[in-house]
C-alpha cells in the first residue's frame, strides 16, 4: 500500500459520518482484488469547464450511480506514475470509492481524461466495457473561462491574450507530455479527442453532449445519460450550476475574432463528425462572457 493510500484511507470519510475513510465506506481492503462487477462502469472524460462538476453533482442524486467518495477529481489514468509498469494497482484508484451496493454503477469525472493522449487506452485496458461520456462547451469561451479560473487561483501572471500568444511555446516546452493548466486553446480542438476516445471504445460505448443544453435543459439531458446507462430516470432535481466564476472583465473582441478564426475548420469539422449545428457557437456575443461560467 503506498503512502498516498494510507493518507487517503485515515482521512475523514466524506459521507460525513466523522469516521476515517477506512472504517466507513472504505472498508473494502485496498489490498483484496474487487470483483469485475466493482470495476468503474462509466467515467465523465471531459471536457474540463464544460459542466462536469455539474454533472457530477447530479449522478451523486441517482440512487443507480455510485460515485467517488473522497473527490470529483481521481486523476488515475491521466498520470504517469500509476503506469510505469505493466502491473497496474488498481487498488490505488478503487480506493477512493465506497462499498457499492446491488445493482449500482461505480462511476467518476475526471476532465481531462479526453484531452491527455495515453488515458483512453489505458481506460480501455482497465475495463473493455467502460461507458465514456463527454460534454462539450464552445471552445472559444471554453478557452476564456479555463484561463479565469487559472488566473483566480494565482496560477496564471499572463493576459489571456499573452496566455494564448505563449501557448504553442509551453507545449513545447512540456514534451513529451501535455501541459495541464495552460492548455487553454488546445483543449477545444474537440474532433482529434473525440477520434482517440473512439479508437480504443465503440462509438456505442460513448455519449456526446452540449454543455449550453445541460444548462438549459437539465431533464432531457439527463433522460439521456440514463438511457446511456440503461438505468431509471434520474430523480427530480433542481438545476444545478456548479464551478461558476466571475469574469473581472468580458473577453475582448479581438481576442474571440482571433480564437474563432483559429476554431473554425475544428467547428465545421465537429458538425460533420456529430451531425450538430453549432451556430450558435459562432454566434455567441463577447459581452455574455462577462457572466459567470
Amino acid at each position: 500500500m503506498t503512502e498516498e493510500h494510507v493518507q487517503l484511507r485515515n482521512e475523514a470519510c466524506p459521507c460525513g459520518s466523522g469516521k476515517r475513510f477506512k472504517h466507513c465506506h472504505g472498508r473494502l481492503p485496498a489490498e483484496e482484488p474487487n470483483p469485475v462487477d466493482d470495476k468503474v462502469a462509466f467515467i465523465i472524460a471531459g471536457t474540463q469547464r464544460g459542466g462536469t462538476t455539474s454533472l457530477d453533482l447530479y449522478f451523486r442524486d441517482h440512487p443507480r450511480i455510485s460515485m467517488a467518495a473522497t473527490r470529483k477529481e481521481l486523476h488515475f489514468f491521466d498520470h504517469e506514475e500509476h503506469f510505469g509498469s505493466e502491473s497496474v494497482d488498481y487498488a490505488v484508484y478503487h480506493a477512493h470509492f465506497p462499498r457499492r451496493l446491488p445493482q449500482q454503477l461505480r462511476g467518476e469525472a475526471t476532465p481531462s481524461y479526453m484531452y491527455w493522449n495515453a488515458a483512453p487506452e489505458r481506460m480501455a485496458r482497465y475495463n473493455p466495457a467502460l461507458k465514456v461520456i463527454m460534454i462539450l462547451r464552445n471552445p472559444i469561451s471554453r478557452a476564456y473561462s479555463h484561463w479565469n479560473k487559472q488566473r483566480q487561483r494565482g496560477r496564471e501572471p499572463l493576459s489571456f491574450w499573452e496566455a494564448i500568444q505563449a501557448e504553442p511555446e509551453r507545449i513545447r516546452q512540456a514534451l513529451p507530455l501535455q501541459i495541464r493548466n495552460a492548455s487553454y486553446v488546445d483543449r477545444g480542438f474537440y474532433t482529434r479527442q473525440l477520434e482517440r476516445v473512439w479508437q480504443h471504445f465503440p462509438v456505442a460505448q460513448t455519449l456526446v453532449l452540449r454543455s449550453e443544453e445541460l444548462q438549459q435543459t437539465p431533464e432531457t439531458t439527463l433522460q439521456r445519460i440514463a438511457d446511456f446507462l440503461a438505468i431509471e430516470p434520474f430523480p427530480r432535481v433542481t438545476s444545478k450550476n456548479a464551478n461558476r466564476r466571475d469574469y473581472e472583465q468580458p473577453m475582448s473582441a479581438n481576442e474571440w475574432e482571433y480564437l474563432a478564426g483559429i476554431y473554425a475548420s475544428e467547428i465545421s469539422q465537429l458538425e460533420r463528425t456529430l451531425a450538430w449545428d453549432c451556430s450558435s457557437w459562432r454566434n455567441e456575443q463577447v459581452g455574455e462572457h462577462h457572466r459567470a461560467a
